[in-house]
């Protein structure tokens, strides 16, 4: 071979390297997901990405240069899966800034903390880079449900409805009186109401019917956590016909949730709240703080089981376990949820390590005692319905139980690996009779260990 083709060779290898570079990385898929609590931006992509952001106050917004990109469709994608709904991001544009680098400009609909970061390959997801949109202020949840409380109360029949004949009845502060429950302080007792004089004419006329009473107090609510598995970025398991654990979980969430909010125990109202209630991803972690800060009484999280083979069946129901796992099925279903957290994708870096550490150690044996109990009473009831996978409550070592105050298990309601089971877990009717189920199970729970007037360190 000349000298002049081995050149030209290697002309060509430059050339073909520097098209190479001028491509940029693959982009594989661009995802949106608005949610309540934050919203997320998902670019994934065949290598990993490296970025410079600017955030911009007036107007809010969130510039990122992504370097080793070329403007591309899939790119061009994120402007038009942005949602008129979403409640933090107004749109998102994307432009060409230099060779190799293209700039995405967020802007968002009000004053946020943005999260920008990666994540390594796990499962069926190539390299990510993720920005997440955080409320400045968080909401209170326990307000949230309290102020739900009151609207149904403001639905009963008032004073105003009353007869004049009738006397009016003590009006309360309901909402004072829910906060004061919920924290176990004693409340003074209203002032009694000035009392109207019957017009004599009325005396001769049939009494009215009375309007229902409005109660003298209100007592605390008995608030269920409920915490539909995986969301957004993490599907979950899928079933052979495309199924996906997290829209099934979450349906029988809502399902159960309709239940809890028109039940009581022992007069006391009930009220559900969910860790999640639309398609975004919750860490482990997280939805444990939740159930705490809310002060739960119950912690229910909902899964739908997955194995290798198709032909595994029935429910099945965990509590936490302090040593080793009662059996070794119980162990790997621990370990497959506890990857929840990679597949979801958190920002390790904003992880407090120390609380991490604790969150390890926090289980204690009574609630675990509780924990049982309570997983009994939904297995009972459960398999009046389904077939049940295993007659008895297993314990494994699941991150998402381990509040150490609430008694708390996860519920595997089918396996969605079995094309049989999957298909009852789409339909309407077995999604109610689950439901069911669990609400038997919560009222069986309660009605033999009486919620307790106590307070929690949220």
């Amino acid at each position: 071979m000349k000298r002049r083709d081995i050149v030209r060779g290697g002309s060509l290898v430059l050339l073909l390297g520097a098209s190479q570079i001028a491509r940029g990385a693959g982009i594989v898929a661009v995802r949106v997901w608005p949610a309540p609590e934050y919203s997320r931006v998902t670019i994934e992509s065949d290598t990993q990405l490296k970025t410079k952001q600017l955030v911009m106050i007036d107007p809010p917004r969130l510039a990122v240069d992504i370097e080793g990109l070329q403007l591309s469709p899939e790119l061009r994608e994120l402007v038009a899966k942005v949602r008129a709904d979403d409640p933090f991001i107004a749109g998102i544009r994307a432009s060409q800034q230099l060779p190799g680098v293209v700039r995405l400009l967020v802007e968002l609909k009000q004053q946020a903390v943005p999260q920008v970061f990666t994540l390594a390959p796990v499962a069926a997801y190539q390299h990510r880079l993720v920005f997440d949109f955080y409320p400045v202020k968080q909401v209170d949840p326990l307000e949230v449900l309290i102020n739900e409380r009151l609207r149904d109360f403001d639905k009963r029949p008032s004073i105003a409805q009353t007869p004049p004949s009738t006397p009016p009845q003590v009006q309360v502060d309901p909402l004072g009186d829910l906060i004061a429950q919920r924290a176990d302080r004693p409340r003074a007792a209203p002032a009694p109401a000035p009392v109207a004089s019957t017009p004599p004419a009325a005396t001769a006329r049939a009494p009215a019917p009375l309007a229902p009473p409005i109660p003298e107090r209100t007592d605390r609510l008995i608030i269920i956590a409920l915490d539909p598995g995986h969301g957004g970025e993490d599907p979950g398991a899928v079933g052979p016909a495309g199924t996906r654990e997290k829209d099934i979980v979450l349906q029988v969430a809502h399902r159960l949730r309709d239940r809890i909010n028109g039940a009581s125990v022992n007069g006391n109202p009930m009220r559900a709240y969910l860790t999640r209630d639309a398609d975004f991803f919750v860490p482990l972690q997280v939805r444990v703080q939740k159930a705490r800060r809310v002060q739960a009484d119950l912690f229910v999280s909902i899964h739908a089981d997955a194995f290798i083979t198709p032909t595994a069946r029935g429910a099945s129901v965990f509590a936490l376990s302090q040593g080793a796992a009662s059996s070794a099925a119980a162990r790997w279903m621990a370990d497959k949820e506890n990857r929840a957290d990679l597949i979801g994708g958190i920002n390790v870096r904003t992880q407090d390590a120390q609380v991490a550490r604790m969150m390890l150690d926090m289980s204690t044996t009574a609630q675990i005692n509780d924990s049982m109990k309570l997983g009994g009473a939904l297995l009972g009831e459960i398999g009046r319905v389904g077939k049940l996978h295993k007659a008895a409550v297993e314990q494994a070592g699941f991150a998402v139980l381990k509040a150490p105050d609430i008694p708390s298990v996860l519920v595997e309601t089918a396996f969605i690996s079995n094309p049989e089971e999957e298909q009852r877990l789409r339909s309407d009717d077995y999604q109610e009779k689950l439901a069911d189920a669990l609400m038997r199970g919560i009222q069986r729970y309660f009605a033999r260990n009486p919620p307790l007037a106590r307070s929690r360190s949220v």
